[in-house]
């Protein structure tokens, strides 16, 4: 059930409402125009094994994120309960890395306009105004990705037949994938983020990016920009002014341009989140309230 807060802060979890069904595919959208967003959107988008009906992009940018189920405890809405995220020294790991990210191996592979490109948890995919998509998953599982869009279409998405056959239509574009842990860590007092899609890969409207938030409350502040952030893991409140609620792994929340907010981490480790935000620009430019 969506909560709001102070100033027209949205905060749901990731499977409220009713999803979209189109074949492997299921759709929840939490934020958008239509929920009184300005550009932004965010959508949940589960794929279960097998190949995805073939997804045409609007004329917009659009931002995905692969899910790490090993690290988000997603939560049962119908239970109200959460299964634990393990430990960070307990993960499976094909290699260490600082600040508890792991590089992973793909678990599935993303067609783009006839190109195709291996893809693993806490990955960030950059999908061009007007191209097509699909996701074979060869996993036993199903795989979750967190999808933005801006401007925001406003409508159901545009599903095809076929994907589109023209792979050397961004041949001189740069590859669009980012791997979380390739990514340099920004440290920002206590805390760090890393940026993953942005224009340094095309991405001219949105920024998407990656934060660790240490136990504790933050000063309020607000960012002259639309904000949509999803809890990828911790526990702990979102303050919109002087109104809060509880967020969880699965969390997801919109914050209008200029609202005065904070995220309060209330657990013993780490919270971390998955940020995108219009117009594209620094995570790390803030303004005290």
């Amino acid at each position: 059930m969506t909560k709001t807060l102070e100033g027209g802060c949205l905060v749901s979890h990731m499977h409220d409402g009713a999803p979209l069904l189109e074949g492997t595919l299921r759709i929840w959208k939490q934020v958008g125009r239509a929920t009184g967003a300005q550009a932004i959107s965010l959508r949940v988008m589960e794929f279960a094994p097998g190949m995805s009906p073939a997804i045409r992009n609007d004329d917009c940018d659009q931002i995905l994120y692969v899910l790490d189920h090993n690290r988000v405890a997603v939560a049962d809405s119908s239970q109200g309960q959460a299964q634990s995220a393990p430990p960070l020294d307990q993960d499976s790991i094909d290699h260490p890395h600082p600040e508890g990210v792991r590089r992973t191996k793909g678990i599935a592979t993303i067609f783009i306009n006839g190109g195709r490109h291996e893809i693993g948890p806490a990955t960030g995919i950059y999908i061009r105004p007007n191209e097509t998509f699909a996701i074979d998953n060869t996993s036993s599982d199903s795989i979750t990705i967190i999808s933005s869009q801006c401007p925001d279409p406003d409508h159901s998405p545009q599903f095809v037949s076929a994907l589109s056959a023209t792979p050397h239509s961004n041949a001189s574009a740069p590859a669009p994938i980012v791997r979380l842990a390739d990514q340099h860590a920004q440290p920002t007092a206590d805390r760090w983020y890393r940026v993953m899609v942005d224009d340094g890969i095309g991405s001219a409207q949105v920024t998407q990016f990656v934060g660790s938030i240490p136990p504790g409350r933050a000063p309020d502040h607000f960012h002259n920009y639309e904000e949509v952030l999803f809890i990828l893991m911790g526990e702990g409140l979102m303050w919109a002014g002087e109104t809060n609620t509880p967020i969880a792994s699965g969390s997801c929340i919109y914050l209008p341009k200029g609202q005065v907010h904070c995220v309060e981490n209330t657990g013993e480790g780490e919270l971390r989140l998955l940020g995108v935000f219009y117009p594209a620009g620094s995570p790390s430019v803030r303004y005290d309230a």
